[in-house]
């Protein structure tokens, strides 16, 4: 995985310690992926809302990367943890470090 780096300690035990697990898993989010009527960016950035809005701020960091590896920008990934602000509340916001952290350290 080449944004290894960027996946949370649980989901890195995850995938060493149930790797029959983390396979399912990973097979399920690709053919999601495939299903979805959505571009890549645009559904890296809707992710990144639902991340942040039900407050998984673990993945954060992996997404928003996937999200800048599809051409978004700084101010689209700012924008889309941000929208969640009306149903979600102030909490939306404890998602911005780790989504501006692929901004600020480069690819």
């Amino acid at each position: 995985m080449e944004n290894e780096h960027l996946v949370s300690s649980a989901f890195a035990l995850f995938m060493k310690e149930a790797p029959a697990h983390q396979q399912a898993w990973m097979e399920m989010v690709m053919k999601l992926s495939k299903a979805s009527a959505l571009e890549p960016k645009t559904s890296d950035l809707a992710y990144l809302a639902v991340l942040a809005a039900t407050g998984l701020e673990s993945g954060i960091p992996f997404h928003a990367q996937m999200a800048k590896s599809h051409g978004a920008t700084r101010e689209e990934v700012i924008s889309a943890i941000l929208i969640g602000l009306p149903a979600a509340g102030n909490k939306v916001i404890h998602g911005l470090p780790g989504a501006l952290k692929c901004f600020e350290e480069g690819d």
